[in-house]
């Protein structure tokens, strides 16, 4: 059984590393703030002192970090993955990054030799929690089925969009799309309280119908907002602002303004608020 690595340990890395613990694997793990790691290691998990030195150990190392800072950090730096990782060990970038940085990862671990994918995660908290994850891959085809057993613990599907890079543009398009969507929702309930509909009726329709699974999540936050976050609204907005780097020159007119709507909202303070807090106007 494979040796794993899990560097940084938030609500994704946290779920993956549990899963793996649950199916018999031996998990490394290294955090930034190593009081998030007390559960973690009550589990199983073992804790080393830096990336280099989990990615010494570990057969497969993930990389969950936050942002493209501290993903690089995490990589590069004279205690990073890149520092300790062996010639046959699978380096995987989970975290959802810029295309820029992902593509410079690419080159920089084609040239030192090793096997990398960028893996971007989708699922939230509930499905880093329940292992049912899913994967939205870049890299080497063929080196991915290789990976199949041993990326079932943490997830159920993972989609092969082509080659590095193809990973993290998919995931930065989901995060734009859905982040449109969650601020349209919320114009639409606004609407509609203001004409006196029936707000469970109106939610209730408009989950049935096309765009119903992210109608569903924001209408659920609607009625009830999150206390404890499942997508912090400051890694939305870096996603959507990573998805705006990615259009370039192209025309995005609706982008911007969801763009603007959340840098205005993290802004004012919210975000460690839920994302779905821009459904709201603030009270």
């Amino acid at each position: 059984m494979k040796k794993i690595a899990v560097i940084g340990t938030g609500i994704m890395g946290s779920g993956m590393v549990l899963n793996y613990l649950k199916h018999g694997y031996e998990v490394f793990v290294w955090n930034r703030s190593s009081d998030k790691l007390r559960t973690l290691l009550e589990k199983g998990a073992i804790e080393m002192p830096t990336p280099k030195t989990c990615a010494e150990k570990a057969d497969i190392v993930f990389e969950v970090t936050a942002d493209d800072r501290s993903s690089r950090n995490v990589w590069e730096s004279p205690d990073g993955i890149l520092a300790g990782a062996k010639s046959d060990t699978v380096l995987i970038s989970s975290a959802t990054l810029s295309l820029g940085w992902v593509l410079e990862l690419a080159r920089l671990c084609a040239s030192k030799g090793f096997t990398y994918f960028d893996m971007p995660l989708t699922g939230g908290r509930s499905g880093a929690e329940n292992g049912r994850l899913i994967f939205l891959v870049g890299g080497d085809e063929k080196k991915l089925e290789s990976l199949t057993s041993d990326l079932s613990p943490v997830s159920e599907k993972v989609w092969y969009f082509g080659n590095a890079g193809s990973g993290t543009g998919a995931k930065l398009l989901l995060n734009m799309l859905q982040a449109i969507h969650l601020k349209g929702f919320g114009e639409a309930m606004r609407i509609a309280e203001k004409n006196a509909m029936d707000i469970e009726k109106i939610g209730a329709f408009l989950s049935e119908r096309p765009g119903g699974t992210t109608t569903q999540f924001a209408f659920r936050d609607y009625l009830n907002p999150p206390k404890t976050p499942n997508f912090s609204l400051q890694w939305a907005f870096k996603d959507i602002a990573y998805a705006k780097q990615l259009a370039d020159a192209e025309e995005t007119p609706l982008l911007d303004t969801t763009l603007h709507v959340f840098k205005e909202a993290v802004a004012e303070g919210n975000g460690e608020k839920d994302w779905s807090c821009v459904i709201r106007p603030p009270q």
